[in-house]
């Protein structure tokens, strides 16, 4: 559900009167709910009062509501906006709560359970592009449509597949008073810094990722199926997540984190120079990007959780993802504005900002188990 909006953009601008700048409000509107919907919980501590299986579930189904609601809504510009934001309410049950509900069944290996949940979250993201890319003649309500019954779809199962896991305990509760407090440990502090720099790219690229193709397109005067590659590129990232997993086992977090964040750091700076190239070495370099840029995703919430004090763990993930996504919005309207006055293969350099930091914070981490 959460890029279902995205997928949809050239018909929501057709039928709604909306601008092609408003992808940075669309997408932020779904970022902004999920910071909403995150301190909703944690505070609360749903996913502590109640079967994490059952809070996903129900999150499920309300944001599958949520996110066909812009069909039923008036067809203007903050209709969409209100539709993104609650469903991105309803996937703060979804996300934190599954990797909460994988912590309640792994215990030793849940850095690489923890890698395959975030690679299914990445492949979530690029699916509404790949319903979009094989029905292309679809109107875009039925894109809506098949998104909802695939989420409704998805609680449903783990509502009746997965019960309480073995590990299930009650975790830390948020305490906003604890920022102090874990910002003086270094651990904790070059983690979240890592994560913070990483989170300055990865939404932004995955947002803009349409829109670099159709440069590139522009530039050459060739065709391609710019919903297809949007789903390869951005899935891609499922292998990135699992294998660092694997690769964290051997090697450590704070190695695959720094890895991925100086590859992704790399191809952006070579974003003006690759464009230019022939579409098959573009094409796999986009899919390398893919693939670097959430790998360290997962690995940045084990360094969290392994460097926060034992009883603030809960609020540390919960501070991290708001200042995290918080970040996210900021970068999403700045690239929106940069390229309403520079070339995108010159406004995409400003990701840079976001590896540079990050490989900065967690350079001491490198080593880190």
């Amino acid at each position: 559900m959460w890029f279902a909006g995205n997928a949809i953009l050239p018909e929501l601008i057709t039928d709604f009167g909306l601008q092609p700048e408003d992808i940075g409000n669309i997408t932020s509107s779904v970022q902004a709910g999920f910071i909403a919907g995150t301190l909703i919980f944690a505070f609360a501590a749903i996913a502590d009062r109640f079967s994490p299986s059952k809070v996903f579930f129900t999150c499920s189904i309300f944001g599958a509501l949520f996110n066909a609601s812009i069909y039923f809504l008036p067809h203007e510009f903050l209709s969409v906006v209100t539709s993104r934001f609650l469903t991105g309410v309803m996937l703060a049950g979804i996300y934190p709560v599954g990797m909460k509900i994988a912590a309640d069944w792994y215990k030793d290996s849940l850095g690489k359970a923890i890698g395959y949940l975030v690679g299914a979250l990445v492949l979530g993201t690029a699916f509404p592009s790949l319903i979009k890319a094989w029905g292309s003649g679809l109107d875009w309500s039925m894109v809506l449509t098949l998104t909802s019954i695939l989420a409704a779809s998805g609680g449903f199962l783990v509502f009746l597949l997965i019960k309480d896991g073995p590990h299930r305990r009650a975790m830390p509760r948020f305490n906003p008073l604890a920022i102090i407090k874990l910002f003086k440990s270094s651990g904790f502090r070059a983690s979240s810094f890592g994560y913070f720099g990483h989170m300055w790219e990865l939404y932004t690229f995955w947002a803009f990722t349409p829109l670099l193709l159709h440069r590139y397109c522009s530039l050459h005067d060739t065709q391609i199926n710019i919903p297809l590659w949007t789903f390869f590129i951005i899935g891609s990232g499922f292998a990135g997540c699992s294998v660092g997993g694997l690769i964290s086992r051997i090697k450590g977090s704070g190695f695959v984190a720094w890895a991925n964040l100086l590859g992704s750091g790399i191809c952006i700076l070579l974003f003006p120079l690759f464009i230019f190239l022939p579409l098959p070495i573009f094409l796999v370099y986009m899919v390398a990007w893919g693939w670097l840029v959430v790998g360290d995703s997962p690995q940045f919430s084990a360094l969290v959780a392994g460097t926060a004090p034992s009883d603030q763990i809960g609020s540390g993930l919960t501070i991290m993802n708001c200042i995290g996504f918080t970040l996210s919005i900021i970068s999403i309207y700045l690239m929106n504005h940069l390229i309403g006055f520079l070339e995108i293969q010159v406004a995409v350099l400003m990701m840079v900002i976001g590896p540079i930091v990050g490989l900065w914070a967690i350079y001491p981490l490198k080593r880190s188990i």
